[in-house]
């Protein structure tokens, strides 16, 4: 299959090129390294699907990602996005995948299990304009699928943790926190798997790990000998659970505990 990738070089685009590649498909990066930005035209014509993970956004923040010019990141992610996707109508694209996120869940009820059909009710501009960008692809006539995605983490030199890594091993005062979180690479191989599903539904969820930061710190903590001690739990009644049945259903099995374990090792040693 002869698939058009955005935000190729992002950490999720990294992960989804490779695992594209190795599923056998024929990939186009489309980015900034590849001279495309979006709310560019996109050259999608002969592909027979497109992958959208790019995102315009503040450095290390997404949701206040709009920093100090809101209209600016609407014009870029939401505009740009419903841009992107009646192009790949009019060039005959068949297959639309779009990296959403959890932020489309932030208006439900703490502790509330989140099914991969619910209605979105973001309450920040970032979970507005993916939200945003659900319903476009929803009304398009195409086979198109958001994945709401929760927290990604995975190696690089500006990973998720390298601040609270380095806090906890100074000794400084960590506040406690749990949240939900998929390793860059499952959440590449559900895109791939995704690719090849006969009947898309139109959005699903995709999470593995409940991860309090007192468990990701002893890991730390154990394989660096540190004797600081460890944040208390933070309370997980509130969390808003996403249910993967959809992926599950379709075969994905993510690397849970065992991959986290092995990435914290990478990320220590880098």
């Amino acid at each position: 299959m002869r698939v058009a990738l955005t935000g190729a070089s992002g950490i999720v685009g990294r992960y989804a090129a490779r695992a594209l590649g190795r599923a056998g498909h024929d990939v186009t990066p489309l980015d900034r390294a590849h001279g495309w930005a979006l709310g560019d035209p996109a050259p999608l014509q002969g592909h027979d699907a497109l992958i959208h993970c790019a995102f315009a956004h503040a450095p290390g923040h997404y949701r206040g990602g709009e920093g100090d010019d809101p209209a600016a990141f609407i014009a870029a992610n939401l505009d740009g996005t419903r841009a992107l996707f009646d192009q790949a109508v009019r060039q005959g694209v068949g297959r639309v995948l779009f990296l959403s996120s959890r932020a489309v869940h932030d208006g439900h009820p703490p502790g509330m299990r989140l099914p991969d059909d619910l209605p979105a009710a973001p309450t920040t501009l970032y979970g507005q304009v993916k939200a945003g960008a659900e319903a476009h692809l929803a009304s398009l006539p195409l086979a198109g699928c958001a994945i709401r995605a929760t927290g990604v983490y995975g190696p690089g030199p500006a990973h998720k943790w390298r601040t609270l890594f380095a806090d906890y091993l100074c000794g400084r005062p960590i506040a406690p926190r749990i949240a939900t979180e998929v390793h860059a690479a499952d959440l590449a191989r559900a895109l791939v798997l995704l690719l090849s599903t006969g009947v898309l539904p139109s959005t699903v969820n995709c999470s593995d790990l409940v991860l309090d930061h007192h468990d990701l710190l002893a890991i730390v903590r154990d394989a660096t000998g540190s004797r600081h001690p460890l944040p208390p739990r933070a309370d997980a009644s509130r969390l808003r659970l996403p249910d993967c049945t959809a992926l599950i259903g379709a075969g994905w099995q993510p690397g849970g505990d065992r991959l986290l374990r092995h990435t914290i090792r990478r990320l220590l040693r880098d």
